[in-house]
């Protein structure tokens, strides 16, 4: 349901009254008419007024934001918190971009659930730079995923591994390990 109506004592930038000829200005017939059209188009101006506004997700209402979202393929989660539904809408295009990759899944994890993670493995890829050469040994074809969640934070695996299932290639296996902190990263007391 919109909430796009009209707005009671929101006045009119362009009152019509003004703009009738002379021979209306003095006629209150005339006057309280175009009023009551100024009541009616004066939500309606100020949209178009605003309409940059509507269109950045970091200003725009949430009953937008939530449109914007479907525009640029963001699955946000109504429960999240209207920042997080905002930083999603922006971030969307580079999300999509980095899909897939190392890059693309680390910051969908940090960005839906606030958390850290590390990806290792390359999921089966090999190559050469000289043709004609042997084929490089077979990598492992298995990605393991290491998530470590917020600090103040629980972690909802279901959540991660539907993260992870839409953010990898379809052909590549995973695994999820949810632990306490990362390798190389200061625990939670600051050591």
């Amino acid at each position: 349901m919109s909430r796009r109506a009209a707005v009671p004592g929101l006045p009119s930038r362009y009152p019509i009254g003004a703009q009738l000829p002379a021979l209306y200005a003095d006629d209150d017939f005339a006057q309280r008419f175009t009023a009551g059209l100024d009541t009616v188009l004066a939500p309606v101006f100020s949209t178009l007024d605003n309409l940059p506004s509507y269109l950045d997700p970091r200003v725009a209402p949430v009953d937008f934001l939530d449109w914007l979202s479907s525009w640029v393929g963001v699955d946000g989660d109504p429960d999240w918190p209207v920042a997080l539904r905002r930083e999603a809408v922006v971030r969307a295009v580079e999300l999509h971009r980095w899909r897939g990759t190392r890059r693309g899944l680390v910051e969908a994890l940090r960005l839906a659930l606030g958390a850290r993670a590390e990806v290792v493995g390359d999921g089966g890829a090999a190559w050469s730079a000289t043709p004609g050469s042997a084929l490089p040994a077979e990598p492992a074809a298995e990605l393991l995923i290491r998530v470590a969640p917020d600090a103040a934070a629980g972690l909802d695996t279901d959540r991660v591994h539907e993260i992870v299932r839409a953010m990898c290639p379809v052909h590549v296996a995973f695994r999820v390990e949810v632990v306490e902190t990362l390798p190389g990263t200061p625990d939670q007391e600051g050591n």
